[in-house]
Parts: C-alpha cells; sequence; structure tokens
C-alpha cells in the first residue's frame, strides 16, 4: 500500500488501472528490493530507449550490462511508467479497454512486448488477485485510505513534493527550498541530519536558504578534473565555491594556501584540485 496513491493518482491522470501499476511495480521490483529499485528508484525495469535523456544506470538483465533509466524518486519512476506506456504506439489499443480491466490490460502488456517472460501476464494477474489490488481500480482510495495519505503527508511533506536529486563531483545533492531543515532533509534521504550539517561544512544551527546546495553524502578533497582553476566572481565566498564544486572547504584552503581568515576578492584565482 505504500506506493497505492501514486498508481491512484496515475490512473486519474493517464487511465492506466492502479493495479496494474502496482502489479508491475511489485513484480519488476521484487516488491522494491531489487538493484534497480533501491539504488535507481527504477521499480518499472524500464531501460534507457534512444529518447531518453536523463540519469542512467547499467545492469544486467536479458543481456549484460544494459542501460536502464534512474531516476531521483520513486515518483518520478511511476509518473515515467504512465509517459512510457502512453508515448508507445504498441500499447495504444490498452487505453481502449475499461479501467477495471486488469486482465485484458495485463494481457495486452504481454502482446504487446511490455517484457519477455511467457508468464508475466498471469503473474500480473496472480499479484493483482491476491493481493486484491483490484480494488484500486474501481474506487481508487477509501475515504479512511486517504485521510491516512493525508496524515502521512503531513508526517512526510516531501512524499507529495520530493526534491529533485543532482550529481556534482559524482556526489548526491539536493538545493534546499524555503521552509526546509536539516531534520527534514535527513528524514526525507534517511540520513542523520547532523552527517548532513558535517558533509555541508555548516553549523548545526545555521538555517537552510532556498538555493542552498545540500550534499547527501561527503564531499571530495578535490574538483573533477574538467575543473582546475575557479576566477572568483561577486557574491561568492570560500563555502559557495567549495559546494558549488563539491569540494570539503578544509581542502579548499589547504590546496591554496589560505587560512580561514581569508576571504576571497573577485578576480582571485583559486585551485580546485
Amino acid at each position: 500500500e505504500k506506493y497505492a496513491p501514486l498508481a491512484v493518482q496515475q490512473m486519474k491522470e493517464h487511465k492506466i488501472p492502479a493495479s496494474i501499476t502496482l502489479a508491475q511495480g511489485l513484480l519488476e521490483s521484487g516488491a522494491g528490493q531489487s538493484a534497480l529499485a533501491r539504488k535507481s528508484n527504477n521499480h518499472f525495469g524500464i531501460k534507457c530507449g534512444s529518447n531518453w535523456r536523463g540519469r542512467t544506470v547499467r545492469h544486467d538483465d536479458d543481456a549484460r550490462n544494459e542501460c536502464f533509466r534512474a531516476y531521483s524518486n520513486p515518483r518520478d519512476s511511476y509518473e515515467d511508467h504512465s509517459a512510457f506506456l502512453k508515448r508507445g504506439a504498441r500499447y495504444a489499443f490498452l487505453f481502449d479497454l475499461k479501467v477495471t480491466d486488469y486482465k485484458g490490460w495485463a494481457r495486452g502488456l504481454k502482446k504487446a512486448g511490455y517484457a519477455t517472460d511467457p508468464s508475466y501476464a498471469n503473474r500480473l494477474i496472480t499479484i493483482i488477485e491476491d493481493y486484491e489490488l483490484y480494488k484500486y481500480d474501481s474506487r481508487g482510495m477509501s475515504n479512511r485510505e486517504n485521510r491516512n495519505w493525508e496524515k502521512e503527508l503531513k508526517k512526510k511533506p516531501w512524499l507529495a513534493n520530493p526534491h529533485q536529486v543532482y550529481i556534482a563531483n559524482d556526489i548526491a545533492y539536493v538545493v534546499a527550498r524555503d521552509g526546509d531543515t536539516f531534520r527534514l532533509l535527513g528524514k526525507e534521504f534517511d540520513i542523520s541530519w547532523k552527517k548532513l550539517v558535517k558533509y555541508n561544512d555548516l553549523h548545526k544551527d545555521y538555517t537552510l536558504e532556498a538555493g542552498d546546495i545540500i550534499y547527501l553524502k561527503g564531499k571530495k578533497k578535490k574538483a573533477s578534473k574538467r575543473y582546475t582553476v575557479y576566477i572568483v566572481k561577486d557574491g561568492d565566498s570560500m563555502h559557495t565555491i567549495s559546494q558549488k564544486y563539491g569540494i570539503r572547504l578544509k581542502n579548499l584552503y589547504k590546496m591554496n594556501r589560505k587560512d580561514d581568515e581569508y576571504i576571497p576578492e573577485v578576480g582571485d584565482r583559486l585551485r580546485l584540485r
């Protein structure tokens, strides 16, 4: 039931049975435990394809080292799953079926070549019936389930609007929004808020501001190879530069032979590696 609200939302927006979305997610991700789901938030085993411009990950499937799509959070995976089916001409006939016809959808997905497993349709149907997922097709979520979801959103506001995850210097980071705190970000990403403070060379009493770069892992001793020197611009500080390039603040001072009293001036040249 963890992802039921996402599946119901996709059903309302795209007319894809919530039961089918949930069953595919369960089957393709091994109930959320597959490496693709855990590390890349890919709950549906969607491969890159020629039109994909997002993040990717390599994984053995029908062949070795195949390219799969990687997402910042499960919501993006569910939304892309819907878009994938809507865009695919071979799946167009499915949208003529009733949203309650999960058997027709399951067999149609197999017929259209969504999976190579010959028993794919039957496996989806079995999952839907064993877990009674069809209930979400006819009524969405009950008032009680909606209330529970709303309570969950109050405790975990990021479920409705999760942060986009970016990469700099091979380190994941997010951009803070109004109202963000270290504790909220820590809960969203299951990281100690004290570690977030440490990773970002900040003080525990620092108040996050919209636009702040917040790394989810420790920064590195130097920038990536393509960045060697930085020319200081108006408004820069050693901290903002270290955040921009994913460098530990103490290492940025050290490689430039500066102490922590140094304040960069416009035009100064600073080594990044």
